[in-house]
């Protein structure tokens, strides 16, 4: 039997693995990707008897692909948090799938573990943005500040190093550096080895210091539109930067946008409570999907541009 691991190449999706593969040891096959390159699944080679574990990777953007290795026989176990639309019903499919606010896929994963490698949990919620559950969890370790801090760091460093059009953008590929995580039981213990840890710590607050030089392309009362310029660091803050964003500015919505090519990614961050959720709004449009406070377009065509920002402005103001 051979077993293969599907994952999102940010923080919840390897410190999701982590928790996993930390309670069932074994050799599995990676697949990954960047961040935005959710439809994994069609790349998975699997065949009757194999055991396909898929981790922070949106079923809606590979129901075809699973009921594929369904069909020929594949176990599937799913852990994610993103919109599903209906789950199907096999018996060779186990989902635990959650998309209320709040929860991340190392929540789910946490929860099936019964806390057990509750730290690699509370350092990917913080990585999703999930400060306040982060917080929650941490609560329940024996963690002072300094090293809840620590796990807070982590977090945002793993996640941000997902972003980018293509692995060759990011800092380190996703499957090496789950590769150097899995050397170690807690994480803090990675973020005390240093190396490659303070790589990917120095990597992005460089970036955020290239970043805020930009001017906003549209302002408001309810939000703010950043246009970043054509660059491989432009194309890996993007996300952190509409995290970043959203805690200065709690009352509005973020949109960043990146080139890519003849078009652009968005990374979209609204307030609790926002009149429309940032899911509903990306999913609008082509590739574009998330949750209800922090969601992305994979391809907005240049020419919708405004358009873009005469939506956005008219619902977030």
């Amino acid at each position: 039997m051979r077993r293969i691991d599907v994952f999102n190449g940010d923080a919840d999706g390897l410190c999701a693995l982590r928790q996993l593969r930390l309670a069932d040891p074994g050799p599995t096959e990676l697949v990954t990707g960047v961040k935005r390159d959710i439809a994994l699944l069609a790349r998975v080679q699997a065949g009757d008897g194999d055991l396909v574990t898929v981790l922070d990777v949106s079923l809606e953007r590979n129901r075809a692909a699973l009921l594929g290795l369904l069909e020929r026989g594949v176990r599937v176990r799913y852990f994610d948090h993103h919109f599903a639309g209906d789950v199907p019903s096999h018996p060779r499919l186990e989902a635990s799938i959650d998309a209320s606010p709040g929860v991340c896929t190392s929540i789910l994963v946490d929860r099936h573990l019964g806390g057990r490698y509750r730290g690699w949990a509370v350092a990917a919620a913080f990585g999703d943005g999930l400060d306040q559950a982060a917080v929650d969890l941490g609560a329940t370790m024996p963690l002072g500040a300094a090293e809840l801090e620590k796990l807070r760091e982590l977090g945002r460093s793993l996640n941000y190093n997902a972003y980018g059009e293509t692995e060759a953008d990011l800092l380190v590929p996703p499957a090496r550096l789950y590769r150097v995580l899995a050397r170690y039981e807690d994480p803090l213990q990675f973020v005390a080895a240093k190396g490659l840890y303070d790589r990917l710590n120095k990597g992005r607050r460089e970036d955020l210091e290239a970043a805020a030089g930009v001017a906003p392309h549209w302002s408001g009362p309810g939000g703010l539109v950043l246009v970043l310029p054509a660059a491989a660091w432009s194309r890996r803050v993007i996300g952190t930067l509409a995290s970043h964003l959203a805690g200065v500015h709690r009352r509005q919505a973020i949109a960043v946008l990146a080139p890519r090519g003849e078009a652009y990614v968005v990374s979209l961050r609204v307030p609790a409570g926002a009149r429309r959720g940032a899911d509903e709004f990306c999913r609008e449009y082509p590739g574009g999907g998330g949750r209800k406070e922090a969601a992305g377009i994979n391809l907005l065509p240049a020419g919708e541009l405004e358009a873009f920002v005469k939506r956005f402005s008219s619902l977030y103001r």
